[in-house]
């Protein structure tokens, strides 16, 4: 079996280049050839990866620039060695723009070909060194500062580091162990910070303070989207459904040519869940205001799971109004399903007649659900790694990254955000309430409920965290670091079920830190 790595040839005459091929066979390379640009993408997007691709600058059909162009698009980091008749101006320009890792000029020599390859795999091998190595240094340095995190943005520098290596970290699976572990016990510590931040947070809130607190849900669309609504441009809104920061990282990567992007950070409100944290982002208010202004919209945990966010449309409209923006045209969609998706996108070019065009995507969190459902969608995206991968596949296939296309020529802000995002969940904590008591994983709201205070926080003053409260008793546990709930009653059961499902309505980094992006077209 070949150790030195995987090479992909492209070449219209691959049949002439057999003894190259033959060549670097035996030397320990596994070599795959393909004739045209086509089979050339299709190849480092399936099966087994290509560690470096070997491409023909000239290839009747979609020529070797065009492939590149495509190869980036979908694996930016992999090395292309671009294979030339003539030495062109060009080409050096590729290079030096990093989308070509080098070039030859033809006709090749095998040692040649050998020679480039190895020096190209081994600065990879390098390269994923000097990342564990750097990680490993810093272990520390992190160890020590998530000890002393006293402000929220020190918080939020140090989720983003966490994530920087979760990315990059691939090949290292001791350094992957070690960052998992560092993981969690960062999420030990900030559940404890937020247990005792957070009701002074929702206090500033509530008393209009400007004192040295994050940017919360209900702030988002005040914030963000209000001042860039007096431009003479419209505004696209979009509120990704459980988006991460790290699953914002892969989108953004695939963005990055068509617009200059700036990302900003929110907090999500507590519980980090649909009916509250997104009527929260809609409303501009706290889940307590919502049920004391709109009583007749807010069902809590009483309405049915598909009435819990219908009226978001209402509650922006009222946001406006109370921000003396009544006069603003205002559109608002919900994407659910693919038919829903697939229209917008052929839509698109209509909703720039609005001033404020408000879009809900849902496929994220039915992703992040269907992985504790779907045996299928749980071995494609078994760890965090698979997880992000798994999401960039779809937006890179899908009628959203369409839609952006088409925004990327046109005149106008698109803010994206999410209501909250998703940790994987490893651990069951028992729970005692009452039969009425909410079915959500993370969370609970119900009377009299009981869990261990190491495991969740124990909300029993409902109105200090800007939540609704049906009467005495009532009370919300809110889980900590990885942790889900489970009823004594058939305990190892749903243990065993629920392990290792993505869930949300938690106290974790990847719930509540959460990015706000403004995207400005390239061109125009």
């Amino acid at each position: 079996m070949s150790t030195a790595g995987h090479l992909l040839w492209a070449d219209d005459e691959i049949d002439l280049l057999r003894s190259h091929v033959l060549f670097l066979e035996n030397r320990g390379y596994r070599v795959s050839c393909v004739t045209n640009g086509a089979d050339a993408i299709e190849a480092v997007t399936q099966g087994d990866s290509v560690d470096v691709v070997l491409l023909d600058e000239q290839m009747p059909g979609m020529g070797g620039l065009e492939t590149l162009a495509a190869i980036k698009q979908k694996r930016p980091d992999l090395p292309v060695i671009m294979v030339t008749k003539s030495e062109e101006e060009h080409l050096m320009d590729e290079a030096l723009g990093g989308q070509i890792s080098d070039y030859l000029t033809k006709p090749v020599n095998p040692s040649q070909i050998l020679l480039t390859c190895k020096r190209l795999l081994e600065r990879m091998q390098l390269r994923n060194a000097r990342v564990s190595k750097d990680y490993m240094h810093r272990f520390n340095a992190i160890s020590m500062a998530l000890n002393d995190c006293t402000a929220i943005n020190e918080w939020i520098s140090l989720y983003q580091e966490l994530v920087h290596y979760d990315r990059r970290l691939i090949e290292d699976e001791g350094a992957r162990q070690v960052l998992s572990d560092q993981y969690r016990e960062a999420n030990r510590v900030f559940g404890r910070y937020i247990q005792d931040v957070y009701p002074d947070w929702i206090a500033t809130c509530q008393s209009n303070s400007k004192a040295d607190r994050p940017i919360l849900s209900h702030e988002v669309v005040p914030h963000w989207i209000f001042p860039k609504l007096e431009a003479n441009h419209p505004v696209i809104f979009f509120v990704i459904d459980c988006m991460r920061y790290d699953q914002w990282l892969e989108f953004e990567s695939l963005l990055l040519p068509f617009f200059s992007i700036q990302t900003d950070f929110h907090l999500g409100i507590l519980p980090t869940s649909t009916p509250y944290a997104r009527n929260a982002i809609f409303s501009g208010l706290l889940p307590l205001d919502i049920a004391q202004r709109h009583p007749s919209f807010w069902q809590g945990e009483n309405g049915e799971e598909s009435s819990l966010n219908q009226h978001e449309e209402a509650l922006l409209k009222s946001c406006l109004e109370r921000h003396h923006l009544g006069h603003i045209s205002m559109r608002y969609r919900k994407l659910i399903g693919k038919e829903d998706g697939r229209t917008f996108a052929q839509d698109v070019n209509h909703y720039l007649q609005a001033d404020l065009n408000s879009i809900v995507v849902n496929f994220v969190d039915i992703l992040a659900h269907s992985r504790a459902d779907s045996d299928v969608i749980r071995e494609l995206a078994p760890d965090e790694q698979a997880y992000r991968a798994l999401t960039r596949t779809w937006f890179e296939h899908s009628w959203l990254y369409q839609s952006f296309q088409t925004l990327s020529r046109k005149d106008c802000t698109i803010v994206i955000t999410t209501d909250h995002g998703a940790i994987r969940s490893l651990h069951g904590a028992k729970v005692r309430g009452d039969r009425n008591t909410s079915t959500a994983l993370r969370y609970k709201f119900g009377r009299n409920l009981h869990a261990d205070e190491r495991h969740a926080m124990i909300v029993r003053d409902p109105r200090a965290f800007g939540l609704p409260s049906g009467g005495a008793g009532d009370c919300y546990i809110i889980a900590k670091e990885d942790y889900y709930f489970v009823y004594p009653t058939n305990f190892n059961h749903y243990r065993n079920r629920y392990n290792d499902s993505m869930q949300h309505g938690g106290a974790s980094m990847e719930e509540m830190i959460l990015p706000v992006v403004t995207l400005h077209p390239r061109k125009v």
